[in-house]
C-alpha cells in the first residue's frame, strides 16, 4: 500500500480514538446510563390499581457512575430527589462492581488517548519497530476495545443481575416497597459499546494498511532455514 493511504489510515485511526476518548469521558460524568420508571407496589396493592389508575404510582428513574435522580409516585404526586453513589449507596450496592466499572472506565480514557497519539505518530512521522509501530497499535487498540467490553459486562450485571434500579429506589425508604416497572440502558452504555466497536475497527485498519496480527509469522521460513541448517 503507498505512503499516502497508510498516513490516511493511521491518521483516521488516530482521530477515531481520540474522539473515543472524550466520548467515554463525557459518558463517565454523564447520568444517562440507565432510564427507566418505578412502581410503588405498596400504594397501588392498597388502592387496588389498575389501568389509567396505575399510572398515579410510576415513578421515574435515572442514573449513571456517580450520581442520579428518581421521580418517586405513591399516588399523592411526585417526590423527587437526587442522590449520589459515593458515599451514599455504597452499602446498598455491589461496590466492587461499581468501582471496577469506572477504573475501566478510566483505563479506556488513558489508552484510548494513548492509541491516539501513536497513530497520529506513525501517520505524520517516522514508524518504529516496536511500541511505536504496528505492534503497538494493535496492542493499545486491544486493550481498549477489551477494557470497553468489560465495562458493558459488568455494569449490565450490576443493573440486571444485581437489581440496581431497585435498590436505588428503595434507598432510605420504610414505608413503601419500589419495584422496577421498566429499565433500558441510555446514551452513555451505547457510547461505550460504539467506542469498543471503533476500537476493533481501528485494530482492522491496521490490518488494511498492509501490516500483519501479531503473532501470525509465516511458516515457510522456519521451514526453509531448518532445512538449511541440517545441510550444514
Amino acid at each position: 500500500m503507498p505512503a499516502q493511504q497508510k498516513k490516511l489510515l493511521f491518521g483516521t485511526a488516530g482521530v477515531l480514538s481520540f474522539a473515543c476518548a472524550l466520548g467515554t469521558a463525557a459518558a463517565v460524568g454523564s447520568q444517562l446510563w440507565v432510564r427507566g420508571s418505578i412502581l410503588c407496589s405498596t400504594g397501588a396493592l392498597l388502592v387496588n390499581a389498575s389501568g389509567p389508575e396505575l399510572l398515579k404510582f410510576i415513578g421515574d428513574i435515572e442514573y449513571g457512575l456517580f450520581s442520579g435522580q428518581r421521580v418517586r409516585q405513591c399516588g399523592l404526586g411526585g417526590r423527587p430527589s437526587h442522590f449520589s453513589f459515593f458515599p451514599d449507596l455504597l452499602r446498598i450496592i455491589p461496590a466492587s462492581i461499581h468501582v471496577s466499572v469506572i477504573l475501566f472506565c478510566t483505563v479506556l480514557i488513558v489508552f484510548a488517548l494513548v492509541g491516539a497519539g501513536f497513530f497520529m505518530f506513525n501517520a505524520f512521522g517516522s514508524p518504529y519497530e516496536t511500541l511505536h509501530g504496528p505492534t503497538g497499535l494493535y496492542l493499545w487498540s486491544f486493550i481498549s476495545c477489551s477494557c470497553g467490553c468489560l465495562i458493558l459486562i459488568l455494569f449490565s450485571s450490576e443493573v440486571k443481575i444485581h437489581h440496581l434500579s431497585e435498590k436505588i429506589a428503595n434507598f432510605k425508604e420504610g414505608t413503601f416497597t419500589f419495584k422496577t416497572h421498566s429499565e433500558h440502558f441510555a446514551n452513555s452504555f451505547w457510547t461505550i459499546l460504539v467506542c469498543s466497536l471503533v476500537h476493533f475497527l481501528n485494530a482492522l485498519l491496521i490490518r488494511f494498511a498492509g501490516f500483519e496480527f501479531p503473532f501470525s509469522k509465516p511458516k515457510d521460513s522456519g521451514t526453509i532455514t531448518g532445512a538449511v541448517d541440517l545441510m550444514y
